[in-house]
């Protein structure tokens, strides 16, 4: 049914590995969503004109919606549960088996849902940005447990990533922060256009927030990103704002640090996932207890390596390909020197032998190849 074989990953980096203790919860992130059959289009010229047909020149199907995060996390070494509900069909069985199986990401708190079929998004993408339409509908009134992390499922965590929604409050969120788990929270586009942070009931238990430039700017009424940064950290400990092309600009109330990483230049083949592959990179970093400009300098490496593959969730790095991107910079003549310590902080975590699968289980055309006999 799935177009690669079973290979439960071993990370040979473990981030944390320095902080461990018996007493420490069994799983070091937790995150609860949708998971949707991911099916991205590449190589296309331009946009699909009305009327007309379109060729891309590449395709993927993989994982998406909240696998992406997921995926992103584990591939850097973190423990990660993931409740969702999958749906009973191939493409279900292909998402959980890429998820449990080929990235080693705990699915105990999952579950599938008889009768109901999987939400799918296809992305289009071109010109360095996508297009994508999705379909699906709620799951059923007995499978919502699945995805609002109910209590009886939610394992204990060091953190938990949550996506916010406006005028939302998720009950799971109160009671893990209450429990100690230091919540992470991004957020998506204001459909109401009221983008107002009062709105935003949970982010009053975040230890951090995400957004990008564009909505760190309108909640809070600023003209600059970095303006927006500061202001946020009204309502929360630590803003970290995305600046797309120029990078990542974070404050941190508590130490009143902040730090600002420029992007890295890269031919960006599918950005699907992109922004989760940062939030997870910054988490990594925060949990292993790294300096600001460290966790913002490793959260962009990550996001930049992942659009130069295709597949949303599938296309994020492991630490074969943080070790190899660092060894070929390394090595390339007339190497900006200021820029390479931006990222000497590399060096005492690579192992200098990888022993990770190389390379990384991809996006592949169909999920429908029949295995041999």
């Amino acid at each position: 049914m799935v177009g690669a074989p079973h290979a439960h990953v071993d990370h040979p980096v473990d981030p944390l590995a320095g902080l461990r203790s018996e007493t420490d919860p069994p799983w070091d992130v937790y995150l609860t969503g949708t998971v949707f059959l991911d099916i991205v289009f590449t190589g296309l010229e331009s946009a699909p004109v009305r009327g007309t047909e379109s060729w891309a020149r590449g395709m993927g199907s993989s994982p998406g919606g909240v696998a992406n995060m997921a995926t992103a996390l584990a591939r850097l070494g973190l423990r990660t549960s993931l409740a969702a509900a999958f749906g009973d069909d191939h493409y279900g069985d292909y998402c959980w088996d890429a998820l449990e199986q080929g990235e080693g990401i705990d699915l105990s708190p999952s579950g599938t849902v008889p009768g109901w079929h999987s939400p799918v998004t296809v992305s289009m993408a071109y010109e360095g940005e996508r297009t994508m339409v999705s379909h699906g509908h709620e799951p059923p009134p007995e499978a919502v447990f699945l995805q609002e992390g109910a209590p009886a499922c939610r394992p204990r965590a060091r953190a938990a990533v949550s996506s916010l929604t406006p005028g939302r409050r998720s009950p799971w969120i109160v009671q893990a922060a209450a429990e100690g788990t230091r919540i992470f929270g991004d957020v998506g586009w204001d459909d109401s256009g009221a983008w107002d942070l009062a709105g935003l009931s949970d982010l009053e238990h975040c230890e951090a927030f995400l957004p990008n430039a564009e909505e760190a700017m309108r909640y809070t009424g600023t003209d600059c990103p970095r303006a927006a940064a500061h202001a946020l950290t009204a309502h929360v400990p630590l803003a970290v704002v995305t600046l797309g092309s120029e990078g990542a600009y974070a404050v941190d109330r508590r130490t009143g640090e902040s730090a600002e990483v420029p992007a890295i230049a890269v031919e960006a083949l599918d950005p699907t996932g992109a922004g989760d592959v940062f939030v997870a990179g910054f988490v990594t970093g925060t949990l292993a207890g790294w300096p600001l400009a460290d966790r913002l300098a490793f959260a962009g490496l990550t996001a930049a390596l992942s659009v130069q593959e295709f597949g949303g969730s599938l296309s994020a790095p492991g630490w074969s390909e943080v070790a190899a991107w660092w060894r070929r910079v390394q090595s390339v003549e007339g190497q900006d020197q200021a820029a390479l310590r931006r990222y000497a902080f590399l060096e005492a975590l690579i192992p200098e032998a990888s022993v990770e699968p190389w390379p990384r289980r991809r996006a592949v055309p169909t999920i429908g190849f029949r295995r041999p006999a």
